[in-house]
């Protein structure tokens, strides 16, 4: 556990001193300053008031600029220590490879982690302070979806990282990985239902399977209970599920997905280096 902790406590320390967590933190707490000084925690709009409005706002906008960071960020953890010969260091010390590489995730989701959170955190704290409704539970809510959709993608990023022999490489698999997942958003799955005429069930499990859908449906059903916006697919979601399910599902099923690729990437990670 001490080996976990100090391996964690490190890649912290290097995060923080690279140049990509600062413009990291610069951009989702300039994305929250950027929605405070437009007046959404004060506007009505669809009949939301208060912090609600900022909080779909910037949640809609993580959905589309948390993942690739936290990819092209993570990939490089492993590939990169591989490619600048750390390896040969770390496996001299007695230093587990368990606890090196989960301690390297753990590190890793903190610093990816805090930044989103900490500028959702400062909206709330502002809405406070302005007398402004707060919805905690809605905001509990919210934090619980970013917890799960950074777990997922950095379990993901992890195992790129372990089967990637170098740092371009494994950037490479992680931008096509979320382009990829983003094409099936829409485009790949609408296609699909209009010229193989698949069952909508299907479609809908299909969709769900990725988490960036999944993370978008719940944000979704958190502001529009009966998801009007998604048409035929609410039925099925509401109908085998209900919200209360589906919102559970969309917090679980990330962080079972992130932490089984993790293992996968273990696997193959000691597999590879272990003489």
């Amino acid at each position: 556990m001490n080996a976990l902790l100090l391996t964690a406590r490190l890649d912290i320390a290097e995060s923080l001193r690279a140049r990509w967590f600062a413009f990291y933190s610069v951009v989702f707490g300039g994305i929250v300053v950027a929605l405070l000084v437009f007046g959404l925690t004060e506007s009505r709009i669809l009949g939301f008031t208060g912090l609600s409005r900022l909080l779909v706002t910037y949640i809609q906008l993580c959905v589309a600029i948390l993942p690739v960071f936290i990819l092209m960020t993570t990939v490089r953890s492993v590939a990169g220590d591989r490619d600048a010969g750390v390896f040969e260091y770390m496996l001299s010390l007695p230093v587990p490879l368990a606890a090196w590489f989960w301690g390297k995730m753990i590190g890793r989701f903190l610093v990816v982690f805090l930044p989103v959170f900490g500028a959702m955190a400062l909206a709330a704290v502002y809405a406070t302070a302005r007398g402004i409704a707060v919805d905690w539970g809605l905001f509990l809510l919210y934090g619980a979806l970013l917890v799960s959709l950074s777990w997922a993608f950095l379990g993901i990023g992890m195992l790129i990282s372990t089967l990637a022999r170098s740092p371009d490489v494994a950037q490479t698999g992680a931008f096509l990985t979320w382009l990829v997942l983003l094409l099936f958003l829409d485009l790949i799955l609408l296609g699909l239902m209009i010229r193989q005429q698949l069952p909508l069930e299907l479609i809908v499990g299909i969709a769900v399977a990725n988490p960036l859908q999944s993370f978008r449906t719940a944000a979704v059903l958190l502001f529009d209970p009966q998801m009007v916006v998604l048409g035929p697919a609410a039925y099925v979601i509401l109908d085998a599920v209900g919200r209360n399910g589906y919102l559970i599902f969309a917090i679980a099923y990330p962080l079972v997905l992130g932490t089984a690729c993790a293992a996968i990437g273990y696997r193959i990670f000691r597999r590879g280096d272990l003489p």
